[in-house]
């Protein structure tokens, strides 16, 4: 019997316990029989260790488990912390799939607090790499590194050319400056370890995605400030882009009266700062209080920013002060006057008192439209050419902001944006679309309908008012954007708090093309040519969906409200109409609400005489002014006002009668020759139409027919040139065989002369 078979007969042969027990005693020499199992192990290893009795099993299992224990005493607080969130994770998960949703919201309750677990902060990897650090001595021969101001210049060296290298610690990077700051003594050496720490914080998270940590981005603010403070206390020093780098690893000797250059920027500290704030700004939640706190910090910005056009002024950097200058603007155009002349009190209380600017005076300082009109000023004289656009935008979005609609207007044609907006950058296109959107708003507020109509349609009409504004993505249907176009548009979008809101902005719009487009229908009547001619595609689009519907129920978003107001207006009933246009609770977000409605509610009463007189004019023959004022409720010379109009503009035939206060409606038939001339003309108008079609299509196939023979002449040049070289290649080598034959034959011939004359 082998070894598995006595094995596999000791598993499976039943028994008592006392046979088992017998069986399990057996002696080696007993084993030695069978055989296979006499040979004696050759060394102690491979003896085989008797099987552990049954009653001994259960002291190992509580040595085992008490390893157990010891190795879960010493687990740390973070492996704790991550065993009992995925024993929730799972928990939830085996309670989805049995749809115990009482279970789910046990867990909930008691899932594990993350205030102290947050994996992701950047806290974490400080307490590892700084807590864990003091509670643990080195040992060994290494030496702890001491900071000097004598090593200075030598540890920043090292730093600079290490960085950007792979595997470099930034982190440590950021520390060992922030103890080369510490012990610099000279305003020298705290200028060049500040201009080496500014920029490693920048890179810490180098992502384009993620923001910049706030505790680190307000330290990096308060080193540009001390930076901006040592350079005005010691104006012997002076920072400039073109300056050559200092190679030198020691103190400067300057000389009274002489300034000494240092290579570095603080325009583009400036700027990298603003945007890490408006990064953050985009990335955080803004139904939050964090976005509040973090809004805040635009004051501090704000103040850094004026320090850094007050230094660059002084020094005469140009093209530094321009691009300071447009960030300082770009705070302040889309504020209130309320808003800026608090942000300006505020911001003079945190820097230095004797700091005075030239551009911005005490008295523009004071009054916020001219602190805007002084910064834009100086941009048109000094600026580039971007930036004299983007001011001129700032601009005219400020005029229009404050209801100046004529100013505004002026600015935007004589300045003739339109025609070349389309050659500048997104950003650019954004703030002239943000402007349009403003004048329109601001005409609206007037009661200049007409005006707020045709400015909001270039950008309200396209239907991708969100995407126009960088206010949102909005998804195309069937399409789908490349994952890099789609981070740059979200890099673009604008901070919540910078919004114009998308609801009132369209209300404003279809309210401005139901008074438009109600008269317009009126006068079109059943004639399908004129019918033709539309004025917003939207609100027509939505006005025959709504008419198309069985059964309307009542209002309840503001899109039905104004379809509603439209039907109202159409069918005669302005009261209705302006009961439901009031009704709108958007309104309450513009200032002087009741002043907008009141001028809402005439503007339907003068649309609703309009659109009275389009549709019953061919039933009168004369119509009483005092009757029309009372069905209206208008004055009498706002009624004869609107009719003298409408007649000036032939969209009326009739006559007014002062005597009788009547407005006499005229039925003028026309006659065959004149209905003859109409079609005559229309038929021509479709002509000359056709033929400039045509003439277009001509001239495009005539192009590309002198394109395709201009390819043909150079696809023939270029075969008669290879045809050349065929033929002379071919000429010479008949030309060689020629010869070749020739000299055969004449060698043939010589040979049989020779023969001849031999035999002879």
């Amino acid at each position: 019997m082998s070894k598995s078979e006595f094995v596999g007969s000791r598993f499976f042969r039943g028994g008592s316990d006392s046979e088992s027990e017998e069986e399990d005693i057996i002696s080696s020499d007993e084993l030695s029989d069978e055989g296979d199992i006499s040979e004696e192990p050759e060394s102690e290893d491979e003896v085989v260790k008797p099987q552990q009795s049954k009653y001994l099993k259960d002291v190992s299992s509580e040595d085992s488990d008490s390893e157990i224990d010891k190795k879960e005493r010493f687990k740390s607080g973070r492996d704790k912390r991550l065993e009992a969130i995925e024993t929730c994770i799972k928990a939830i998960e085996n309670a989805q799939k049995i749809n115990d949703w009482v279970v789910i919201q046990n867990v909930e309750k008691k899932k594990p607090g993350k205030d102290t677990g947050d994996l992701d902060s950047q806290s974490d990897v400080l307490s590892e790499d700084g807590a864990g650090a003091e509670q643990f001595t080195k040992v060994g021969k290494s030496k702890s590194i001491e900071f000097t101001s004598d090593n200075l210049f030598k540890k920043l060296r090292e730093i600079m050319e290490a960085r950007g290298k792979k595997n470099t610690d930034r982190l440590e990077q950021i520390k060992t400056l922030q103890k080369l700051l510490e012990v610099a003594v000279t305003p020298y050496q705290q200028i060049r370890v500040l201009i080496a720490l500014i920029p490693a914080q920048f890179d810490y998270n180098p992502s384009m995605s993620n923001y910049m940590n706030v505790d680190m981005w307000k330290s990096t603010q308060k080193e540009i400030n001390q930076l901006l403070t040592i350079l005005e206390t010691n104006p012997q020093f002076m920072i400039h882009e073109f300056m050559e780098e200092d190679v030198d690893e020691k103190e400067p000797v300057i000389e009274p009266g002489q300034i000494f250059g240092i290579r570095g920027s603080i325009v583009s500290f400036i700027d990298r700062l603003d945007d890490e704030f408006t990064k953050s700004l985009q990335n955080i939640d803004p139904h939050t209080t964090d976005y509040v706190d973090r809004l805040k910090d635009e004051t501090d910005l704000y103040d850094t920013i004026i320090r850094g056009q007050i230094y660059f002024e002084k020094n005469e950097l140009n093209e530094s002060t321009s691009r300071v200058v447009m960030r300082r603007l770009e705070h302040l155009y889309y504020k209130p006057d309320q808003v800026i002349q608090t942000v300006e009190n505020t911001v003079q209380q945190l820097y230095p008192a004797g700091l005075t600017s030239k551009i911005t005076t005490p008295t523009s300082s004071s009054d916020p439209s001219e602190l805007i009109h002084a910064l834009c000023v100086y941009l048109y004289k000094k600026g580039e050419s971007l930036l004299r656009t983007r001011a001129m935008l700032c601009h005219i979005y400020h005029h229009a902001l404050h209801n100046r609609f004529y100013v505004a207007r002026d600015m935007l044609l004589m300045s003739h944006l339109q025609d070349n907006i389309h050659q500048s950058d997104v950003g650019t296109q954004i703030l002239h679309n943000r402007t349009m959107v403003q004048v329109g708003l601001c005409a609206f507020r007037e009661g200049m309908i007409k005006e707020a109509q045709s400015c909001l349609q270039e950008i309200c009409g396209t239907g991708r008012t969100k995407e126009l504004l960088a206010q949102g993505l909005q998804l195309q249907r069937y399409s789908q954007l490349p994952v890099e176009q789609e981070k740059l548009d979200r890099q673009r979008q604008l901070p919540f708090h910078m919004h114009i809101n998308l609801e009132l902005l369209e209300c404003a719009y279809l309210t401005c093309s139901m008074l438009l487009e109600i008269p317009s229908m009126a006068a079109a009547g059943s004639n399908p040519e004129a019918r033709k001619k539309v004025i917003s595609k939207p609100f027509r689009r939505m006005l025959d969906y709504n008419e198309r519907q069985v059964f309307s129920g009542p209002p309840e978003n503001t899109r039905d409200h104004i379809m509603g107001a439209a039907k109202a207006l159409a069918a005669g009933e302005w009261k209705r109409c302006q009961e439901l246009i009031s009704a709108i609770k958007i309104w309450d977000l513009m200032p002087e609400t009741q002043k907008i409605k009141e001028m809402l509610n005439r503007k339907i009463q003068e649309e609703g005489l309009r659109t009275y007189l389009f549709t019953y004019s061919s039933y009168y023959e004369t119509l009483g002014l005092e009757q029309l004022a009372t069905m209206f409720s208008l004055p009498t010379n706002a009624v004869t006002a609107i009719i003298s109009k409408m007649i000036w503009n032939e969209e009326l035939v009739a006559s007014l009668d002062q005597v009788d206060s009547v407005v006499v409606l005229h039925r003028v038939e026309p006659t065959k020759v004149q209905q003859f001339a109409l079609m005559f003309a229309e038929k021509v108008a479709s002509f000359v139409e056709a033929n400039e079609k045509t003439l277009e299509l001509k001239q495009q196939a005539g192009q590309n027919q002198r394109d395709q023979q201009r390819q043909k002449g150079q696809a023939n040049q270029q075969q008669n040139i290879e045809k050349r070289t065929t033929y002379q290649k071919r000429d010479g080598q008949q030309q060689r065989s020629r010869n070749n034959f020739n000299n055969v034959l004449g060698n043939s011939v010589r040979g049989r002369t020779q023969q001849n004359r031999y035999r002879s």
